[in-house]
């Protein structure tokens, strides 16, 4: 599945029956975000709302709220598909001769495919606003009553380094202050806070191009914990299968998405904040108010007739449990490569991706399962998830039912729980200071003698094959039809 743009999607998912119309006329200051929410919570469609009041454009959200759409978005009908791309790329077969090189180059040929490719024009571009833009012409929500005003939130975010060149794509919640300005949240262990303070330290300010809606390739690129200088848009052709298309900014030196709904051109000043927040986040809470980078507004483009996406965050499962499921099973192929005793890695909805990570292994020596703890802290953005609990590999950590057994049964504090102080996530409201904390990892694996423990550990309690294969072919005699 290859799509031209975010619009060629939603065709998509309503050809499937995965899109709802709302053709009532409904307000973008909390009512929206009601009914998105109860939706999520049902696990229904995507809903495209037409009439909105004091805008011309309609908006979209959901989009990414089921396996299916989130499947759909990467281009997929099963995101084990992606997977066994992605550990192809990472376990490349070895030409041994000069045939086998031949045949390799098709694949070669591919991979160069996946770069963007630079091109003049684009839908992004159909109608542009200078002076006159504001962005008050847009829909933007207001999600939850305790928000310190209306959001932007599903933003990509395009920055550059000044010194490198080399470009960022993420994805920070913007709130509206004005017509002409607003403030990004983009949080310290970011790359485009690196960029900004770079800017700062040789005195520049730094341009900035926001788009809302493009290829959903992009969309996941920029919400993915990519390593540093990693290019979000080449990834992001590697999910299409194809290059994407960009095209240079009107007024600011970044080069955007050429089929984007609309582009936010702008810069932020390098001493120049503000109070942000607070905002009802996808940890359930409002996150609490603080200084983030003031974003001024130079222009706005769009196309004639775009659609406004939006995602409405607050207590789970909302549409973001299914951004992370993708992220944890696109991702798990990149950690296995560094930790191949990892066998599964589960970041449970109800963990807002930072809270929990439940990780199974296959145990080879004592202090195996500290040492992947110790491992996944030190790797990337895992650096802040507050409580890692690692399993042996018979653990199915996808089961809630299954983790809390083994976690309860298999743990002693004292010796299975380690405590640490790190970095955490900048939403952890229960840290005792903003991005530092205290972490958790916790052994929940079977011990034996090598780590001192002197005490047989029983077996799980299972039937035999055998009875099991017995009752299996007498059922309907017992009586059931199930």
């Amino acid at each position: 599945m290859q799509y031209k743009d975010f619009q060629d999607f939603l065709y998509f998912i309503e050809k499937n029956q995965e899109l709802h119309r709302i053709r009532a006329e409904v307000d973008p200051v909390l009512e929206i975000s009601e009914i998105t929410d109860r939706i999520c919570k049902r696990g229904g469609p995507a809903l495209l709302f037409e009439k909105v009041r004091g805008s011309e454009f309609p908006v979209v959200t959901n989009a990414f709220g089921s396996k299916n759409r989130m499947c759909w978005a990467l281009g997929v009908e099963s995101i084990d598909i992606l997977v066994k791309r992605i550990e192809e790329i990472l376990e490349p077969d070895i030409p041994e001769g000069f045939w086998d090189k031949i045949r390799l180059l098709p694949r070669l040929r591919r991979i160069l495919d996946f770069s963007p490719k630079r091109v003049n024009d684009g839908f992004c571009k159909e109608v542009i606003h200078r002076k006159d833009a504001t962005f008050e012409m847009l829909p933007v929500l207001k999600t939850w009553p305790q928000d310190g005003g209306r959001y932007i939130t599903l933003p990509m975010v395009f920055t550059k380094d000044p010194v490198s060149k080399k470009r960022n794509v993420g994805m920070y919640r913007m709130q509206i202050f004005d017509e002409r300005r607003a403030a990004i949240h983009w949080q310290i262990h970011k790359d485009a806070t690196r960029h900004w303070m770079k800017a700062g330290r040789v005195g520049e300010r730094m341009d900035v191009a926001v788009v809302l809606g493009s290829d959903p390739a992009i969309i996941f690129a920029a919400l993915s914990p990519l390593p540093e200088d990693v290019d979000e848009v080449l990834f992001a052709g590697f999910l299409r299968q194809r290059g994407i298309e960009l095209v240079k900014a009107e007024t600011v030196d970044i080069e955007v998405p050429a089929n984007a709904e609309f582009v936010i051109e702008g810069y932020v000043n390098p001493d120049e904040l503000c109070m942000e927040g607070p905002f009802g986040d996808h940890t359930g809470f409002y996150s609490l108010p603080d200084k983030y980078p003031v974003f001024h507004l130079t222009c706005i483009t769009r196309r004639k007739s775009p659609v406004y996406p939006a995602t409405v965050v607050g207590k789970p499962p909302m549409e973001d449990a299914y951004m992370g499921w993708a992220v944890e099973r696109v991702f798990l192929p990149f950690i296995r490569k560094i930790m191949p005793e990892i066998v599964d890695m589960h970041l449970p909805p109800e963990g807002v991706f930072h809270n929990f990570a439940f990780v199974s292994i296959h145990k080879r020596y004592p202090g195996h399962a500290k040492k992947v703890i110790y491992g996944l802290w030190g790797l990337g953005l895992m650096m802040l998830t507050k409580h890692i609990v690692v399993f042996d590999n018979d653990t199915d950590v996808h089961n809630l039912g299954e983790v809390l057994w083994k976690w309860g049964s298999n743990v002693d504090p004292k010796r299975d729980i380690i405590i640490v102080e790190g970095p955490v996530d900048a939403l952890d409201h229960s840290s005792p200071l903003p991005g530092y904390g205290s972490k958790m990892g916790v052994d929940a694996t079977r011990k034996d003698a090598s780590e001192g423990f002197i005490r047989p550990w029983p077996d799980e309690v299972k039937m035999s094959e055998e009875i099991k294969e017995l009752v299996s072919r007498r059922w309907k005699e017992y009586g059931f039809l199930d």
